[in-house]
C-alpha cells in the first residue's frame, strides 16, 4: 500500500486538474483554493514518505508495473517499466518542491489573468516535478523532465511582464538545447546497457505469463533486452562489449572518445538546466519577466533538477570521467561562485539581483559534488535544499514590494523598517541566511561544501589555490546583501516621488503565510541540520 503513495504524490495534481476542468474560470476562488489543498496535501504525503524512510532505517518505497515493450527487430528490445522508487535524494526533493509549491500557489493569488489556465498549467508543472524526482527508469525521467518546458514557457510567455515573450523563448531554447543533450545520452545508454542473464529468465517468464505471444515473438526477433532502469544501467557489467558506454571503445568522435563525448553533453545538459557560468544567461531573464510565483517554483525547485541530475544521473553513469575532470568541474562552479556574485553586486533591480545570486549559490553545488567526498556531496545536497527555501522567500519578499508600488528600483527605496516592520523582519532572515550567517541553513549547506572541498585538497583532487579563491564569493554574497538591507531597509524613511502615492501597508495574513513557514524552517534546518542530514547519510559515492 506504501508504494501507491509515490503514485499518488506524482499524479494527484494533475487528476486535481482534470476535475477541475469542468469549473468555469470566473470562479478564481475555487480554483485557488484547489491548488492551496493540492499543495497541502503533497506535503502531508511528502512527510509520510519521510517519516517511512527516517523511520524505518532507510526504507526504501517502491512501486514498479510494466510500461513499455518495443521491439527493435534484430536490435533488440526496449523494457521500460513505469518504475518510481525513493531515496534520500529525491525525498529532500520531493519535501521541498511540495513548501514551495505551497508558498508559490499562495503567491498567486495576484494573479487574475486567465486564471483558469494558470492553475492548470501549475497542476501539469507540479506533476512534472514530482515525477521527475521519484522517476527510478531513464526514460521515464526524461519524459516528465521534458514536460515541465511547456507548462513554464507559457508560464513565463502569458503571465509574466513587458519582455514575456523574449524571456519565454530563451528560456525554452536553452533548456531544450539541454533537453537534446541528455536525449542523445540516453540514446546511447539503451544501446550500451542490457538486462543481466541472471534477470533475464524472470522477466521473460513475467511477460509469457501476461503476453503467452512474446515467447514466439520473443526468439524469432531477438533474444536482446535492453533496458533503461535505475538499477541496471549503473552497473558496468551489464554494458553491451563495443556499445558507447563501453570503456574499452575507442571510437572517436571530435577528438574524443564517444564516452567522454557523451559524459560532457550529459553534464553541460545538466548545467544548463542548474545554471552554471557560462550558460547561464536565460535565467535573470525569466526571472525578471515571471511573475512572483513562478520565479518562485523556478528558482525554489527547477534549477534544483540541474543539480539533481548531476548528482542522480551522472556521477553514477560516468563515475570515473567525473573523477577524471573533477578539476574543471570544481573550476566552473568557482567561476559561477566569483562572476554571478559579481554581477549580482553590480544589479540596479532587486529581481534580478536574486537571479544573479542564485546562480552564485548554485556554483557551491559544483564545487561540492566535484570535491568527490561525502561531506562535499552533503553539502551539495544541503545547498540545494537550503537555496531552494531561501531563495523562494528572497523573491516572495521582491514581489510584495513590487505589489504594493510596481517598482523593483533598490534606489527608489529607503528606510522600509520604520513603516513596515515586519516586512523588514523577514527580509533581514532572508538575507542572512544568503549571506551564510550562523543558525540559518545556507550556513551549514557552505560550511558541509567547504568541509569536502578542502577534503579535496588533501586527497590532492582539487588545489588549495581553486578552494581559497571560492572564498571570496562569501565576501562578495555578504556584500550585496548587506548592501540590499543597509539601502532599502534602514535610515530615515524615503521612496522616490512618483511612489508616495502609494499606500506602503506592512504584511498581510496571505503573506504572514508564505513567510513564516519558509522562515521556521530555514533557522530549523540551520538549528537541526540532522533533519535533513539522517535523510541523505545513506547515500554512497560512486567512486
Amino acid at each position: 500500500m506504501e508504494s501507491y503513495l509515490l503514485c499518488l504524490i506524482v499524479f494527484f495534481p494533475l487528476i486535481t486538474g482534470l476535475l477541475m476542468l469542468f469549473v468555469p474560470g470566473r470562479f478564481v476562488s475555487v480554483w485557488r483554493l484547489s491548488a492551496l489543498i493540492v499543495s497541502v496535501i503533497e506535503i502531508i504525503l511528502c512527510t509520510v514518505c519521510y517519516n517511512i524512510f527516517s523511520n524505518g532505517n532507510l526504507q526504501y518505497i517502491n512501486f514498479q508495473i510494466p510500461w513499455l515493450r518495443l521491439s527493435f527487430g534484430s536490435f533488440g528490445w526496449l523494457f521500460v517499466d513505469f518504475h518510481l522508487k525513493t531515496d534520500g535524494l529525491n525525498l529532500a526533493m520531493i519535501c521541498l518542491s511540495s513548501i514551495v509549491f505551497f508558498a508559490s500557489n499562495v503567491s498567486s493569488f495576484s494573479i487574475i489573468k486567465f486564471t483558469k489556465g494558470y492553475y492548470l498549467l501549475i497542476f501539469l508543472l507540479m506533476t512534472s516535478v514530482f515525477g521527475c524526482f521519484l522517476s527510478h527508469d531513464f526514460l521515464l525521467f526524461f519524459l516528465f523532465f521534458e514536460f515541465m518546458l511547456l507548462p513554464m514557457y507559457f508560464l513565463i510567455g502569458i503571465w509574466g511582464g513587458e519582455r514575456r515573450e523574449y524571456a519565454a523563448i530563451k528560456f525554452f531554447l536553452y533548456t531544450l538545447l539541454g533537453s537534446v543533450f541528455i536525449l542523445l545520452v540516453l540514446i546511447g545508454t539503451y544501446s550500451s546497457v542490457l538486462v543481466p542473464e541472471t534477470e533475464l529468465g524472470t522477466i521473460v517468464s513475467q511477460e509469457i505469463a501476461n503476453n503467452p505471444s512474446f515467447k514466439s515473438d520473443f526468439l524469432q526477433i531477438s533474444t536482446r533486452i535492453h533496458t533503461l532502469d535505475f538499477d541496471f544501467i549503473f552497473n558496468k557489467n551489464n554494458y553491451l562489449s563495443g556499445s558507447l558506454l563501453d570503456s574499452k571503445l575507442q571510437s572517436l568522435l571530435f577528438g574524443w572518445d564517444a564516452r567522454t563525448f557523451l559524459f560532457f553533453l550529459f553534464l553541460i545538459g545538466f548545467a544548463i538546466k542548474l545554471p552554471v557560468v557560462p550558460v547561464h544567461t536565460w535565467l535573470p531573464d525569466a526571472h525578471v519577466e515571471a511573475p512572483t510565483s513562478i520565479s518562485v517554483i523556478l528558482a525554489g525547485v527547477l534549477l534544483k533538477i540541474g543539480g539533481y541530475g548531476i548528482i542522480k544521473l551522472v556521477m553514477p553513469l560516468f563515475p570515473d570521467l567525473f573523477e577524471k575532470y573533477a578539476f574543471l568541474i570544481a573550476i566552473l562552479g568557482v567561476i559561477s561562485m566569483l562572476y554571478a556574485g559579481l554581477a549580482a553586486l553590480a544589479q540596479k533591480d532587486l529581481k534580478k539581483l536574486i537571479a544573479y545570486s542564485s546562480i552564485s549559490h548554485m556554483g557551491f553545488v559544483m564545487l561540492g559534488v566535484a570535491s568527490l567526498s561525502k561531506e562535499g556531496l552533503n553539502g551539495a545536497i544541503f545547498q540545494m535544499v537550503s537555496h531552494g527555501l531561501i531563495s523562494s522567500l528572497l523573491f516572495l519578499l521582491a514581489g510584495v514590494i513590487y505589489e504594493r508600488t510596481h517598482d523593483r528600483e533598490i534606489a527608489h527605496y529607503r528606510g522600509l523598517a520604520t513603516v513596515l516592520p515586519n516586512f523588514a523582519i523577514f527580509s533581514a532572515i532572508a538575507y542572512f541566511a544568503s549571506l551564510g550567517l550562523p543558525v540559518f541553513s545556507g550556513f551549514i549547506a557552505e560550511i558541509s561544501v567547504y568541509m569536502g572541498a578542502f577534503t579535496a585538497v588533501k586527497t590532492g583532487v582539487l588545489p588549495f589555490w581553486l578552494v581559497i579563491c571560492s572564498l571570496l564569493s562569501l565576501l562578495i554574497g555578504a556584500s550585496y546583501s548587506l548592501w540590499v538591507l543597509q539601502r532599502m531597509f534602514f535610515g530615515e524613511f524615503w521612496v522616490k516621488p512618483s511612489l508616495e502615492k502609494f499606500q506602503l501597508a506592512d504584511l498581510t495574513f496571505r503573506e504572514w503565510t508564505m513567510f513564516l513557514p519558509l522562515s521556521i524552517l530555514i533557522i530549523l534546518l540551520g538549528i537541526f541540520p540532522s533533519i535533513l542530514f539522517n535523510l541523505i547519510s545513506g547515500m554512497k559515492l560512486p567512486f
